[in-house]
């Protein structure tokens, strides 16, 4: 990739792991300074109690060839998010690119269950970490963005708006995807006088370090997972949506998609990418044609 973002600024928060760490990846492969929040570090793992690390994911950028920084924070602490740009304020004067990608509900979610089964105190915990962080991370950082005409902000989710017009099968984890596209299209119109861009994307159905760990297999031979879900042949690396925000942060046009959803395989064939293995999977055209419905193989010709 070209160093389209030499001299960028950039902010990933919840970069830890899956889409965060691989658009921090890909940011920093364009030239950019990436700072690389989240709460697992070398010496300390979150609740989600997982082995990947912030200080990985910003040795991966800096071996990209960006240079990569990696603080923790607690997104749903305003302190700490409000330090965090405070010292990117010191160190850079500036920021350039803003993706919201704290995440880290899965352990909270119940699915099938209605909202009055749903453990209460679950769902709370799952809306604040996926929604509330957002909020408080962007009331922080965009004072820092707008400051220079042309910033971007990513807000990361699981779903088109197409796609989530559909109910999700659990009130709090729709509610909390649904909400992050709301706070992108906000966001758009708030930032519109400062020159800026704001969207929400999302990426199709993600091989991430979790995924992989949950069928039970390695990248080397993902398309076993498609015995247990059919529609993991469709399935795409987190790399394929950090080269499409890695292409939009590097795109002089990209106001042209303020506001708008758009998805991994969207992305792609606007810039003309391709997942590592050179396919172009897009699960939410699949679903848009064929339902998605799991009631045998699915075909991947024309979808990959």
């Amino acid at each position: 990739m070209k160093q389209t973002l030499q001299g960028k600024i950039a902010l990933v928060a919840g970069a830890t792991r899956g889409c965060g760490r691989a658009i921090a990846v890909e940011l920093g492969r364009a030239g950019a300074t990436v700072y690389v929040t989240g709460r697992s570090t070398r010496a300390q793992r979150s609740e989600v109690n997982r082995p990947e690390t912030i200080e990985d994911t910003a040795d991966l950028v800096t071996e990209a060839g960006g240079t990569g920084i990696a603080v923790r924070v607690d997104h749903l602490e305003p302190a700490e998010v409000a330090a965090l740009v405070a010292r990117i304020d010191e160190e850079q004067g500036r920021l350039d690119v803003l993706v919201n990608d704290v995440w880290g509900g899965e352990g909270f979610v119940e699915w099938g269950k209605p909202l009055w089964e749903h453990s209460l105190e679950g769902g709370m915990r799952l809306l604040a970490l996926g929604l509330h962080t957002h909020i408080i991370t962007s009331h922080a950082a965009l004072p820092l963005l707008v400051r220079h005409p042309g910033g971007l902000v990513v807000e990361v989710t699981d779903g088109t708006d197409e796609f989530n017009r559909n109910y999700r099968d659990s009130f709090f984890y729709d509610l909390t995807k649904t909400s992050v596209s709301r706070i992108a299209l906000a966001q758009s119109a708030e930032l519109k006088p400062h020159g800026g861009t704001a969207v929400v994307v999302t990426p199709g159905f993600l091989r991430s370090e979790l995924m992989l760990d949950h069928f039970g297999i390695t990248e080397q031979n993902w398309r076993d997972g498609a015995a247990k879900a059919p529609h993991f042949i469709l399935s795409e690396t987190p790399t394929y949506l950090g080269l499409g925000v890695a292409a939009l942060a590097g795109d002089p046009d990209r106001n042209r998609w303020t506001g708008r959803s758009l998805s991994s395989a969207g992305l792609a064939q606007e810039y003309g990418l391709t997942d590592v293995d050179g396919s172009v999977p897009d699960i939410w055209r699949y679903f848009a044609d064929h339902g998605t419905a799991e009631d045998g193989p699915v075909d991947p010709t024309g979808y990959r």
